[in-house]
């Protein structure tokens, strides 16, 4: 079932209470947002990013606080067609620079699961069925 909570933090939640491998928890605002999108026009209205601790830093292209390598990241947006055109927009980019590597991103509703691309196909299923 899509998720309707409006939160980042609540499909986090929601996440780790189905037991999967989720540590560290960073809760973004406007003013600490890296992509400059949270709460402006066509931007999300909600964004969180998790570590999985499966994932060990050395293995993560970037392995700064916060980064979707480490684990992933959940964006809230106003709508389906906002959230399926996020993923879309970052899988033109990986694709443009592949030097980036790739994620997984699954939308359900109005939310976009950015999942790094250190998981295995399997261990990113399981976020994706517990996402709905």
């Amino acid at each position: 079932m899509p998720p309707t909570a409006a939160d980042a933090a609540a499909v986090i939640a929601r996440l780790k209470a189905a037991g999967l491998p989720i540590g560290t928890v960073t809760v973004y605002t406007a003013a600490n947002d890296p992509n400059h999108l949270l709460g402006r026009p066509g931007g999300y209205t909600s964004k969180a990013s998790f570590a999985d601790t499966t994932v060990k830093p050395d293995q993560a292209r970037d392995s700064s606080a916060g980064s979707v390598d480490l684990g992933g990241s959940v964006e809230v947006y106003a709508d389906n067609a906002s959230a399926t055109a996020r993923a879309d927009y970052i899988t033109k980019s990986e694709k443009s620079m592949p030097m980036l590597g790739t994620e997984y991103d699954y939308v359900s509703g109005g939310v976009l699961l950015r999942l790094s691309q250190v998981l295995t196909p399997d261990q990113a299923a399981a976020y994706k069925k517990v996402l709905g």
